[in-house]
């Protein structure tokens, strides 16, 4: 079960894109106070655990009621999840991400940042993929602390940007992107191999 939380729990924090995240994050914030950004990346933490969770709990659901089959999906996510891949390996320049809302821990900071299309439709497919109660308590137990890392590294942005620097976020985001390309091909695989056993 270690072993499966630990492989669950890597997947979903890669998902989140945590570099860019917190890339973005500290543009989006930079004429904050430290505690106004404190509160923020609370906030944050709790907007993305509420949406990743109804993510998880309506992939069934919607699959159903679209008459998509899991592996078309899994096919389409994964394409959107490599276009995602891409652009965090080519570099984003988060610098040029205008600050439009007064309240920006939801959107955009929550969605389209760190919960965006690919990751929106990565949740849906493992969600429906959860089938034992074992595996739905380590999913979301794992979602969870994922998602609290990440929020730790939020709450503690500053310090962070001091340690290693914009330069060290932008590359840590570049090596998120070759993971992602990874998951997406895998995903993409399993889409494919399970149409082929299907014909």
């Amino acid at each position: 079960m270690n072993v499966q939380f630990l492989s669950v729990f890597l997947k979903f924090f890669f998902l989140l894109t945590p570099f860019f995240v917190l890339s973005s994050f500290l543009s989006m914030t930079a004429e904050d106070s430290e505690l106004n950004r404190k509160k923020i990346a609370v906030k944050v933490t709790f907007s993305v655990i509420i949406i990743s969770f109804i993510l998880l709990f309506i992939g069934k659901e919607l699959f159903n009621l679209f008459g998509i089959t899991l592996n078309s999906f899994r096919i389409g996510t994964g394409v959107l999840l490599f276009l995602s891949a891409k652009r965090l390996v080519d570099g984003i320049d988060t610098g040029k991400i205008e600050k439009k809302y007064e309240d920006v821990s939801v959107v955009p900071l929550a969605i389209p940042i760190t919960v965006g299309p690919a990751t929106t439709g990565a949740l849906l497919v493992m969600g429906y993929e959860l089938k034992t109660v074992q595996d739905k308590i380590v999913g979301f137990s794992a979602l969870t602390v994922a998602i609290l890392v990440v929020g730790v590294m939020l709450y503690l942005s500053g310090a962070i940007e001091r340690i290693i620097k914009k330069q060290g976020i932008n590359i840590l985001s570049k090596i998120t992107g070759l993971i992602l390309a990874a998951l997406s091909a895998q995903m993409v695989m399993v889409g494919i191999l399970g149409f082929m056993e299907k014909t």
